[in-house]
């Protein structure tokens, strides 16, 4: 996978992870809502029936109070009670039934074939003792019992709400119901909408999340386009920059073999003739040939010499054979002695933590960075140091010259490439190079890190 592709994959990884998490915490917020609001409707429905069952009982007990509070128990009084209880309903599932403690059915408008039926050991399909449950509710003093009955309407079994009080002096549980289907499908239609929300929150976020990835993606696609021209414009010029360093050496090393080697094997070509033709002279000539070929000789030995300083400039052995600090010693006292400017070269600490190509880079910034002390500084003394530190080497090249403008140097198009190289050649190993210049003098500061 190409870097782009993983950057691009580690910008949209979070958004996406964002937004997962975003939703599975509106998910379960939404749940939990739906269940807190689930619970508060069916708690006000059920209040609310029961304040209606409540009402209910109460008006059926005013229908029979003339008989109850006359203090009557005849069977008369009885059978009439029955009969107005029997008569007594509400809405198409609405009725009151009795019983006595003893579980036999006494009114039921709506089932007349439980009547004098003994329903004490009545179940429902869950295995609950109906009747007992309702009678030991009224006996307790009366109130709510939740329980499966048969709807009228539907003629199936429905959870039904029911209210019961005692008639104690009689021996009667009187007591309605509501069913409680009309709730369930309430709260089904709650629960759906809920559900229909939740579904159209969870579509939002994906169509957001897939919205914000597809803009992640197309950014990242215009920055690397964006980015990949800029690297061409980059690379394009650092080749031209490395084409002009190449002719540049090979210029300079044309020069170097034509201003010198190639004088110098020329003189030494015409001094070689010369003694020839002397030592075939008749008179004196060994002698005046000796002097043309000690002169060839030390001709030779200059071009020797000419032939060892491009091969250092080109690539120190001492370098190779003894490090980067015997290189510079070296690189200093040749300076000097070429230029006649008072250079002087320390080193402190341990200096030898770096990789070839890292001893190449310094060697190459001192090389650069005299060269321009040489051509521009107009320097008296210059000074080389090198400093190996606990986490990287340094190398400064200071001089006592007349400085220049580092920001315009670095601005203009045609000048300064020799700093911009060291800069280069610094960055490439991951170091650092730091200029500093005034009219008191110029520092050159490198610094590569330790492998």
């Amino acid at each position: 996978m190409k870097l782009r592709q993983k950057i691009l994959l580690l910008a949209i990884t979070p958004l996406i992870v964002a937004l997962l998490a975003i939703a599975f915490a509106v998910r379960y917020q939404a749940g939990l809502l739906a269940q807190q609001q689930r619970v508060t409707v069916e708690t006000a429905y059920l209040a609310s029936k029961e304040a209606e069952l409540r009402h209910y009982v109460a008006l059926a007990s005013k229908s029979i109070a003339h008989l109850y509070e006359a203090g009557r128990n005849d069977p008369a009084a009885l059978e009439e009670a029955k009969a107005i209880l029997a008569t007594l309903d509400y809405g198409d599932d609405g009725y009151f039934f009795l019983y006595d403690l003893n579980g036999k059915n006494l009114v039921h408008p709506r089932q007349p074939n439980l009547v004098g039926r003994d329903l004490w050991e009545l179940r429902d399909k869950q295995g609950s003792p109906t009747i007992q449950r309702l009678i030991s509710k009224a006996k307790e003093g009366g109130g709510l019992v939740r329980y499966l009955w048969e709807k009228p309407s539907s003629g199936k079994v429905a959870p039904k709400l029911g209210y019961v009080v005692a008639l104690e002096r009689w021996g009667w549980m009187l007591g309605t119901g509501l069913y409680l289907d009309d709730v369930d499908s309430a709260l089904a239609a709650i629960d759906a909408q809920i559900s229909g929300n939740i579904q159209s929150t969870m579509l939002w976020i994906t169509v957001i999340a897939i919205a914000s990835a597809l803009a992640v993606a197309l950014s990242g696609l215009a920055l690397n386009i964006s980015e990949s021209r800029v690297a061409d414009a980059k690379l394009r010029e650092l080749a031209q920059r490395v084409v002009r360093s190449q002719e540049d050496e090979r210029a300079r090393l044309s020069r170097d073999l034509h201003d010198g080697i190639s004088q110098w094997l020329v003189s030494i070509k015409l001094q070689v003739e010369s003694g020839i033709a002397k030592m075939t002279a008749s008179s004196g000539g060994p002698d005046l040939a000796r002097v043309s070929f000690d002169r060839a000789t030390g001709q030779l030995n200059d071009v020797l010499g000419e032939v060892r300083r491009i091969s250092h400039d080109l690539r120190p052995a001492l370098l190779d054979d003894l490090g980067l600090a015997a290189a510079l010693d070296h690189l200093a006292r040749e300076f000097g002695d070429s230029t006649g400017i008072q250079t002087s070269f320390k080193v402190t600490g341990d200096c030898d933590g770096l990789t070839d190509v890292g001893n190449t880079v310094l060697f190459r910034i001192a090389q650069e960075s005299l060269t321009n002390i040489k051509r521009h500084a107009n320097a008296s003394s210059v000074i080389l140091s090198l400093h190996g530190g606990r986490h990287a080497v340094s190398l400064a090249v200071s001089d006592d010259g007349i400085g220049f403008d580092v920001a315009g140097i670095a601005q203009h198009p045609t000048r300064g490439i020799g700093l911009r190289n060291m800069h280069e050649r610094a960055g490439a190993v991951g170091g650092k190079l730091e200029l500093i210049s005034s009219p008191q003098g110029t520092t050159v500061t490198a610094t590569l890190p330790r492998v």
